[in-house]
């Protein structure tokens, strides 16, 4: 899977069902070579936890990367 291939999913959070954004970057750990947590843009209607600007989820609170959307377990 690319990159571009996860930017088209949308975030959903699974404790309410809303839209969290869209992925635009990752951060990775290079010793390991591994995603360590997703660069979200909110989505216009959602502010997590009171901001407006770009949110880190950490690769744990991810649960199901399904064919279009990411659903991810966060608490507001």
């Amino acid at each position: 899977m690319r990159l571009s291939d996860l930017q088209n999913k949308n975030v959903v959070n699974i404790n309410d069902g809303r839209n969290i954004g869209n992925i635009i970057d990752v951060k990775i750990d290079q010793e390991k070579g591994s995603i360590t947590s997703f660069v979200i843009e909110p989505n216009k209607n959602f502010r997590f936890m009171g901001r407006g600007q770009n949110t880190e989820i950490d690769w744990n609170s991810i649960t199901k990367i399904g064919e279009d959307v990411i659903l991810v377990k966060i608490t507001l």
